[in-house]
């Protein structure tokens, strides 16, 4: 049985796409077959990629504040989770918090604000910062992330040095309705579509773990392929207390990997960004993760702290991975529980970087 997905990736590295019934298979795989998945998906992440991981940095410029009702999102309209919540960052914050994640080995900036979508002013805000990220740090990637976009944004923040653009369709489109109300999947695509037609590099994920089927995670990946997101950030579900859906807890760190695998094989030559919720729901699987997937975020996320990033520089150097862009050791520390962060941007302590 085990040999299945060997031949499921030397059939997509030989150009034949994974089908949906490929996905569910790598999905469904009895937790025995584990080994055998991620050695399979593992060789198509190295055939693409090397072994290099790719380490983005987030800084949440805005946070909390938000009318959207995302059911899964701390800041969102009618969450009473004890998060920080801040107006914008000024730029010399923005910066001080970029300069950080990139100190801390980081090659790619995320710069996020809560809220729908930005006014007008509010790209000038961000494309201000990005001039002078890119003045102080030339080599650096930046990517937005600012909500849903209007007529000739995506434009202005090409103009001004912006590398992609992030905004996750979430969930499968049969699924959307259920987890929010004040946007329409169709809402969210338009926007990818949008930076796509400035030249932004699409940056498209999910969260898993939303009371979602099989066949609606299979659903949402084929959607990102069809969408040719060029990064895949794979959320897992921070069941915030506060939150609709606080107490939701379905996913194993075993599942959590055949997703992850799942990515893989569906978009093989694609950015697989192991994101929110890694430490919580892989736990001692994440350095298996990382055979699978290229990418992770450095230190904390959006409203939750991460592990400390020294544990994560560890981590890679300790799987036989490289930091894509650098070729300096490693450091070494322990590592942190998640929780609520309570540094970084918005308060008045060191970021974790």
């Amino acid at each position: 049985m085990a040999d299945i997905f060997q031949l499921l990736a030397e059939r997509v590295l030989a150009g034949t796409p994974a089908t949906p019934e490929d996905a569910l298979a790598v999905l469904r795989a009895d937790d025995a077959e584990l080994v055998s998945v991620v050695a399979a998906a593992g060789g198509l992440r190295r055939a693409h990629f090397g072994n290099t991981v790719k380490v983005n940095y987030l800084v949440n410029l805005k946070s909390g504040l938000c009318q959207e009702n995302c059911r899964y999102c701390s800041q969102a309209l009618g969450s009473a989770a004890p998060i920080l919540k801040y107006s914008w960052l000024s730029k010399d914050d923005a910066l001080k918090q970029a300069g950080a994640g990139l100190g801390g080995g980081a090659g790619r900036v995320c710069l996020v604000s809560s809220g729908r979508g930005p006014s007008s002013r509010d790209i000038d805000r961000v494309t201000d910062m990005v001039v002078a990220l890119k003045e102080e740090h030339p080599d650096v990637e930046v990517c937005a992330c600012l909500g849903l976009l209007s007529d000739g944004q995506a434009e202005r923040l090409k103009d001004a040095g912006v590398d992609a653009y992030n905004h996750n369709i979430n969930t499968a489109e049969s699924h959307h309705d259920t987890i929010v109300q004040t946007h329409t999947y169709a809402d969210r695509v338009d926007t990818v579509e949008k930076a796509k037609g400035a030249g932004l590099s699409p940056c498209s994920g999910l969260i898993a773990g939303m009371g979602e089927s099989d066949e609606q995670l299979v659903e949402a990946l084929f959607a990102l392929r069809e969408l040719g997101s060029d990064s895949i950030p794979i959320n897992f579900l921070m069941p915030f207390d506060g939150t609709p859906l606080e107490n939701t807890w379905e996913l194993s760190p075993a599942r959590c990997v055949k997703i992850l695998a799942m990515a893989r094989f569906v978009c093989p030559d694609k950015e697989i960004r192991i994101a929110g919720g890694r430490e919580m729901h892989l736990r001692s699987l994440q350095s298996l993760a990382l055979h699978v997937a290229n990418s992770i975020f450095l230190g904390d996320y959006l409203t939750s702290e991460g592990q400390a990033a020294h544990a994560d520089l560890e981590m890679i150097r300790d799987n036989g991975f490289v930091v894509l862009g650098s070729e300096e050791e490693l450091a070494q520390r322990g590592p942190a529980d998640p929780a609520i962060r309570r540094r970084g941007a918005g308060t008045d302590r060191v970021p974790n970087a």
